[in-house]
C-alpha cells in the first residue's frame, strides 16, 4: 500500500476546523462554555457497523491540530485497527485520553473524514473480492470529492484496489471529445506523443476496429468504453492477437452484478467511477468513556 498522503490530509484537516470553527484559530461555542479546559476524559472512536477501515493516521492528526490552534492540551490516540483492517459493528478503532474540551471540538472533523475514507474502503473490498481470481483488478477515477482526492485514492489502496492516474498531469488520456477535436484516434496519439513524449499515453476506443487503430498507432493501453460482454470479449482476443503488450481496461456503466463476467473477457482492469462518487459512509461515532462516580461526602 502507498504511503498516508500526509501533506494533502494536513490541507484537508485544516480546511475542515477552519469551516466547523467559523475561522482560525475560531471557537466551539458548546465546548467552551461548558467543559473546562483542564477537564481530561477518555474516548473510543467505535464502529458502527461493518465494513474496512481507512485514515487512521488523521485520528492523531486532528487532535493535534486542534490543541495547537485552541491552546489546548493534548490528545493521546492509541490506535488499535489499522488501515485495511476489517471491523464488525461495537468494533473499538481508537482509544483516546486528553483534553475532554479538544476531543469534542474535534470529534465532527475526525468523524466526517474517517467515515468517508472507511465507507470508499468498504465499497472497493466488495469489488476486489468479486474479481479475486480473475487476474483483473479494480481501478478509480478522477470523480473524486473536489479536495480529497489523495485521501480518498489512498482509501481504495486500503480497500483493495489499484489507483489510476491522480490528474490530468501525470497521464494523457485520449477520450471521444479529443477524438473528434484532433480528427482521429491516430492523430490525437501523434499529438500527445509528440508534445509529451516521456507521458504515459492511455486511449478510450468503442469498438474492436477503433481499438486496432489505437494499438497500431502506438497506444499500449486502452479503455474499453461501454462495451457489452460480447463485444469486449472479442475486442480483447483482437489486440491479444496483434502480439503487442497492451493493458485493456473495461469502463463505462459497471455494476457489482456483472463485474465478473467483464472480468473474465481477459481485460486487467475494470475501471469505477462509483468507488470515490458513490460510496456510502461507514458509519463510526465517538463515545466518551464514563467516568466512575466519586460520590459526595
Amino acid at each position: 500500500m502507498t504511503e498516508f498522503p500526509e501533506q494533502a490530509a494536513g490541507l484537508v484537516v485544516d480546511t475542515a476546523l477552519t469551516e466547523d470553527l467559523g475561522g482560525h484559530p475560531g471557537v466551539d461555542v458548546t465546548s467552551s462554555a461548558t467543559i473546562p479546559t483542564e477537564q481530561v476524559s477518555a474516548a473510543h472512536v467505535v464502529a458502527r457497523a461493518e465494513g474496512v477501515i481507512a485514515g487512521t493516521p488523521l485520528i492523531s492528526m486532528v487532535f493535534h491540530a486542534v490543541c495547537e490552534r485552541l491552546g489546548l492540551s493534548g490528545v493521546d490516540a492509541e490506535v488499535v485497527r489499522q488501515d485495511g483492517d476489517p471491523v464488525a459493528r461495537d468494533d473499538v478503532i481508537a482509544v483516546l485520553r486528553g483534553s475532554t474540551q479538544a476531543t469534542l471540538v474535534g470529534e465532527r472533523t475526525l468523524l466526517n473524514l474517517l467515515s468517508r475514507l472507511s465507507g470508499v474502503a468498504t465499497h472497493t473490498r466488495l469489488w476486489a473480492d468479486a474479481l479475486e481470481g480473475t487476474g483483473a483488478r479494480v481501478l478509480d477515477t478522477r470523480k473524486t470529492t473536489p479536495g480529497l482526492r489523495a485521501l480518498e485514492k489512498y482509501a481504495v489502496l486500503c480497500g483493495g484496489g489499484t489507483n489510476k492516474r491522480m490528474g490530468l498531469f501525470d497521464v494523457a488520456m485520449i477520450k471521444d471529445n479529443h477524438k473528434l477535436a484532433a480528427g482521429s484516434v491516430s492523430a490525437a496519439f501523434d499529438l500527445v506523443r509528440t508534445a509529451y513524449p516521456h507521458v504515459d499515453v492511455q486511449v478510450e476506443v468503442t469498438t474492436t476496429a477503433e481499438a486496432l487503430e489505437a494499438v497500431a498507432a502506438g497506444a499500449r493501453f486502452l479503455l474499453c468504453d461501454n462495451m457489452s460482454v460480447d463485444l469486449l470479449r472479442t475486442t480483447v482476443e483482437s489486440v491479444r492477437n496483434t502480439g503487442e503488450r497492451v493493458e485493456l481496461e473495461a469502463t463505462g456503466g459497471l455494476t457489482l452484478g456483472v463485474a465478473r463476467d467483464y472480468a473474465l473477457t481477459g481485460v486487467d482492469y475494470l475501471s469505477v467511477g462509483g468507488l470515490t462518487h458513490s460510496s456510502r459512509i461507514l458509519d463510526i461515532a465517538l463515545d466518551l468513556v464514563p467516568q466512575p462516580s466519586t460520590g459526595h461526602p
